[in-house]
């Protein structure tokens, strides 16, 4: 073979320009559940710190006539929705879209949304923010609301902490009230 057919060597394995960081894994024994009002659970999975920043993931499971999460919208996350099992309701923008087993919804930075079981349904979702901030703490504030520990003013007072800012939808209210 003559050089012009040869065929071109294999490019040599680069090294990382920064470290690779750790998987991680989360078990489901030692996942923190946590409760933030009748029928409603949340499994926290990985927060932005142990991720570096890349996300911050939970369980969402919803009994039927749960109520969810209300309007609102993130202004530097994008927020994922992957139902694993039963219906979700969500309001992305104007529009009230029911999710099943196996759909995947991705609401963009300053859109608002909202979420719940669908009428007659339980919901149970992977809920995926990227990029990942410290949320956990919100979490654990809305299951000490729900206990009585904390008011909803505190929930008000951390919405720039953790970009998370509820607004009105009459189009959320409207199918609320239907379901």
């Amino acid at each position: 073979m003559t050089n012009a057919q040869k065929p071109a060597p294999a490019p040599a394995a680069s090294t990382p320009a920064a470290p690779v960081p750790a998987p991680v894994l989360v078990r489901a024994a030692e996942a923190p559940v946590l409760s933030d009002g009748p029928g409603s659970l949340i499994t926290l999975l990985a927060d932005s710190g142990s991720t570096g920043g890349a996300l911050t993931t939970n369980r969402a499971t919803l009994a039927e006539g749960a109520a969810g999460a209300p309007a609102h919208f993130h202004t530097r996350a994008t927020e994922f929705f992957f139902v694993l099992d039963g219906a979700l309701e969500v309001l992305a923008g104007e529009d009230v879209l029911t999710l099943h087993k196996n759909d995947f919804l991705a609401v963009p930075p300053g859109m608002p949304h909202a979420f719940a079981p669908a009428a007659g349904r339980s919901a149970d979702a992977l809920v995926v923010f990227t990029p990942g901030m410290g949320r956990f703490d919100y979490y654990r504030l809305l299951e000490r609301v729900a206990r009585g520990e904390a008011s909803v003013e505190e929930i008000k007072e951390s919405s720039e902490r953790f970009d998370n800012h509820y607004v009105d939808s009459p189009a959320w209210r409207a199918a609320r009230s239907a379901a």
